[in-house]
C-alpha cells in the first residue's frame, strides 16, 4: 500500500475527509463535460427548433416552461433519494449519474427529429428532466468527497468542464456548416447541422458520465457518518420530535399554504378576468400549487404524523439553513438574467443585428449560427477563468469575488443593446463568461459548508428551485413585458437581464459565508 493511500486511510480513520489528488478531482468532475454539452445544445437550439416548427417569438418563453416545471419535482426528489441510496458497486450518487445519462442520450437523439411543435415541447420536458437526474447528484458529489479546503477547487473544476463542454456543443452547428452540412431547411424541418449536433452531443453525454461512474469511488455510509466536518451545520437543522411540535408545525404550514393558495388563485383570476398573456397562468399555477402542497403537508402533521418522503421534503424546505435562504435571492436574480439571455439572444441578434425575423431565411440561419459562436466564446471564457476565480476569492472573499463577476456580467449584457456588429458581440461575451464561471462555482462552494451531510443531495436539489423558479418567472413575464412596453423587441430582454444580474451581485455581499476555507 502506498504512503498516499495510508495517509488517506489514516484521515478517514480520524473522521476527516482526506485531500484528493488532481486526477481524482478531474475524474469525479469529468461527467459535467457531457452534461453541459447537452445543456448547451438545448439552450442554443431549442428556440430555433420551436420556431422552425411554427412557434412565434411571443410564445417561445412559455414553451420553454416544460423543462423547469418538471425540474421543480425531479430535483428535490432525486436529491432526497440519492441521500438514502447505497449500491455495493455504484455507490450513492453514481446510479443517478448513469440512469440520467442513458435517458438524456436518447432524448438528445429524438429532440431534433420532432415532426411537430407539441412533440418538441414534450422532448424538452424529457430532456431537461434527464439532465437533472444526472446533474443534481454531481453537485452533492463534491460535498461528499472533498474536504472543506478543496470544495472551491472542486466546483471550479466542474466549471471548467461545464465551460469546455458548452464551447464544443455551441460550436457544433457552426463547425458542421463549415464542412458542408446544411444549416437551413424548409418550414417544419430541422436543419441537418442541428440534427447531427444533437446526435454527437447524445453520445458525448453518455461517454463522459460513464467515465466518472467507472473512474470514481464513493465513501460508504459508515465512513460518511464518521466524518465530523459538517457537525456544526447538522446542529443548526431543526428537528421536530414531540407530538406537540409536529402538530404546531402542521398548523403553521396550513396557514402558510392557505395564504399561498389564495394568492395563486387570485392571481389566476386576475389573469383570466383581464385577459392577460397566457404565460402568466403558469406563474399563478406554481404559486397556488406550492400553497396546496404545503397545506396538505400541514394537514398530515395535524395528525401527529411526520414520517414519509413528502412531509420530510416540505419540512426540510421550510427549515433550510440561513445561508441557503440568502443565497437563494442571489441565485434567483442571477439565473433570471441567464434565462433572459438564453431565451431571447437568438431572436434579438437575428432581428437587431441581422435585420430579419424570418426563421426560414438564410440571414436568420447565419444569425442563429453566430449566436452559437457567441455562446461558445462566453463558455470558453468561463472555462479559462475557472481556476482564477478561486484566486480572486482568496485575495478578497468568496462573496466579493462573486459580486465582482456578476456586476461585470450584468454590464456586459446591457452593452449588447449598443452593438450592431456581429464581431463586436464577442466583447460582452467575455464579461458574461466571467459571471457564468462564478455562478457555476462560488454559490455552491459557499452553500456546501452550511449544509448537513445527510441532507446534502436534497438541499442541492432544493437549491435548484432558485434556478428553476427564475426560469418560470422569466418565461411567464418577459414575453408580457416585451409586448406591453417594448413592442416585442427581444433586445430589451437582455437589458432587463443585465440589470437583474447586477442586483444579484450587490446582494451577494449580504450572504453569511460560514465556511470561508479556500
Amino acid at each position: 500500500m502506498s504512503n498516499t493511500t495510508l495517509d488517506k486511510q489514516q484521515a478517514i480513520d480520524m473522521g476527516k475527509k482526506p485531500k484528493l489528488g488532481f486526477w481524482e478531482i478531474w475524474n469525479m468532475s469529468f461527467g459535467f463535460l457531457g452534461i453541459q454539452m447537452g445543456f448547451a445544445l438545448q439552450i442554443g437550439n431549442t428556440s430555433w427548433i420551436f420556431q422552425k416548427l411554427g412557434s412565434g417569438v411571443e410564445d417561445l418563453a412559455i414553451y420553454w416552461l416544460a423543462g423547469p416545471i418538471t425540474g421543480l419535482l425531479v430535483q428535490p426528489v432525486i436529491g432526497y433519494f440519492s441521500d438514502r441510496t447505497w449500491h455495493p458497486k455504484l455507490g450513492r450518487r453514481r446510479p443517478y449519474f448513469l440512469v440520467g445519462a442513458i435517458l438524456a442520450a436518447i432524448a438528445l437523439i429524438l429532440m431534433p427529429n420532432s415532426p411537430v411543435l407539441w412533440m418538441a415541447i414534450g422532448m424538452l420536458w424529457i430532456m431537461d428532466s434527464s439532465f437533472n437526474i444526472s446533474m443534481e447528484p454531481f453537485r452533492a458529489f463534491v460535498g461528499d468527497k472533498l474536504p472543506s479546503e478543496q470544495r472551491t477547487l472542486g466546483f471550479a473544476t466542474q466549471s471548467f468542464f461545464i465551460g469546455t463542454g458548452a464551447v464544443i456543443a455551441s460550436l457544433l452547428p457552426y463547425i458542421l456548416t463549415q464542412f458542408g452540412v446544411e444549416n437551413t431547411a424548409p418550414e417544419g424541418i430541422i436543419p441537418p447541422a442541428v440534427k447531427w449536433s444533437f446526435y454527437i452531443g447524445g453520445v458525448a453525454f453518455l461517454l463522459a458520465v460513464l467515465w466518472t461512474v467507472f473512474k470514481s469511488t464513493e465513501y460508504s455510509p459508515e465512513e460518511m457518518a464518521a466524518f465530523a466536518e459538517n457537525s456544526a451545520a447538522e446542529e443548526e437543522i431543526i428537528h421536530l420530535e414531540s407530538e406537540e411540535e409536529i402538530i404546531a408545525n402542521g398548523k403553521k404550514q396550513m396557514t402558510m399554504g392557505g395564504i399561498f393558495l389564495v394568492i395563486g388563485l387570485a392571481f389566476l383570476y386576475l389573469v383570466f378576468s383581464q385577459e392577460m398573456k397566457r404565460d402568466l397562468y403558469v406563474l399563478g399555477g406554481v404559486i397556488g400549487g406550492f400553497g396546496l402542497l404545503t397545506l396538505i403537508a400541514g394537514l398530515i402533521q395535524q395528525k401527529g404524523v411526520i414520517e414519509g418522503a413528502f412531509v420530510n421534503i416540505i419540512n426540510d424546505l421550510q427549515f433550510m439553513p440561513k445561508t441557503m435562504k440568502q443565497l437563494s435571492i442571489v441565485q434567483f436574480f442571477s439565473w433570471f438574467a441567464l434565462f433572459a439571455m438564453w431565451i431571447y439572444t437568438t431572436p434579438a441578434i437575428t432581428e437587431y443585428v441581422y435585420g430579419t425575423t424570418d426563421a426560414d431565411s438564410q440571414a436568420y440561419g447565419d444569425g442563429a449560427s453566430w449566436v452559437g459562436v457567441c455562446f461558445a466564446v462566453y463558455n470558453g471564457v468561463a472555462a479559462a477563468v475557472a481556476f482564477l476565480i478561486p484566486v480572486l476569492a482568496k485575495a478578497t472573499s468568496r462573496k466579493m469575488a462573486h459580486m465582482i463577476c456578476l456586476t461585470l456580467g450584468g454590464i456586459s449584457l446591457i452593452s449588447i443593446f449598443f452593438i450592431k456588429s456581429p464581431t463586436l458581440l464577442l466583447l460582452p461575451m467575455v464579461g458574461v463568461g466571467i459571471a457564468w464561471s462564478s455562478i457555476l462555482s462560488m454559490p455552491y462552494a459557499i452553500l456546501t459548508g452550511a449544509l448537513p451531510s445527510q441532507k446534502l443531495g436534497y438541499y442541492m436539489g432544493v437549491f435548484n428551485f432558485f434556478i428553476v423558479l427564475p426560469q418560470i418567472v422569466a418565461a411567464s413575464v418577459l414575453g408580457w413585458i416585451l409586448t406591453q412596453f417594448f413592442e416585442t423587441q427581444s433586445i430589451w430582454a437582455l437589458v432587463v437581464g443585465g440589470a437583474s444580474m447586477i442586483f444579484a451581485g450587490i446582494f451577494s455581499l449580504f450572504v453569511n459565508d460560514v465556511d470561508e476555507a479556500l
